[in-house]
């Protein structure tokens, strides 16, 4: 487990998950939101997201956080060596942005770059977590059944699967 790439619809807990995985593990944390998106939630040109993007996967080890952009998902879902696909209920994820939302006033979402507008970001959420449901999931569910011949692979689709994840992980590092 040196290249984990964390991936799912919106709002399904990547982001904790990924920090958690990284306290865990040592390895390094990368939120695609942060990479993409300027202070202020404006993107970044793509170019220059998909320069860092690269960049960052020629690294020995990360943790990366997010969807980042179509193209981009898949070459990193190619490269890493261990996948963690996050993959709750329709409406876990659609009660998970109200709650973030929510939270956001009182404390910023984590991994969303700085000053994001809240109100813009949670209804951005809404729309992925619908769209994403319909037209990615089924691609997601596709691509890791194929790659569990070849790759680690874990689908986690309740956050009791998740905390059974983090005992797994803590129990193999202590081996």
């Amino acid at each position: 487990m040196n290249k984990v790439a964390v991936f799912g619809n919106a709002g399904g807990g990547k982001s904790t998950l990924s920090k958690r995985l990284a306290e865990i593990t040592g390895l390094p944390m990368v939120a695609l939101d942060l990479l993409k998106y300027q202070p202020g939630g404006d993107e970044v040109p793509h170019e220059e997201y998909k320069a860092a993007h690269d960049r960052l996967l020629q690294q020995n080890q990360w943790i990366i956080d997010g969807y980042g952009s179509w193209d981009t998902v898949w070459e990193r879902l190619e490269v890493a060596d261990t996948l963690v696909y996050v993959d709750m209920p329709v409406l876990q994820h659609y009660w998970w942005v109200t709650k973030r939302f929510l939270k956001g006033f009182f404390v910023p979402p984590e991994n969303w770059p700085k000053n994001s507008p809240l109100l813009r970001g949670t209804l951005t959420s809404y729309r992925t977590v619908w769209l994403c449901n319909q037209k990615l999931t089924p691609k997601y569910r596709e691509y890791v059944n194929k790659a569990r011949e070849n790759r680690r692979v874990y689908h986690l689709q309740s956050p009791k699967q998740v905390k059974q994840f983090y005992q797994m992980v803590e129990r193999e590092l202590a081996k």
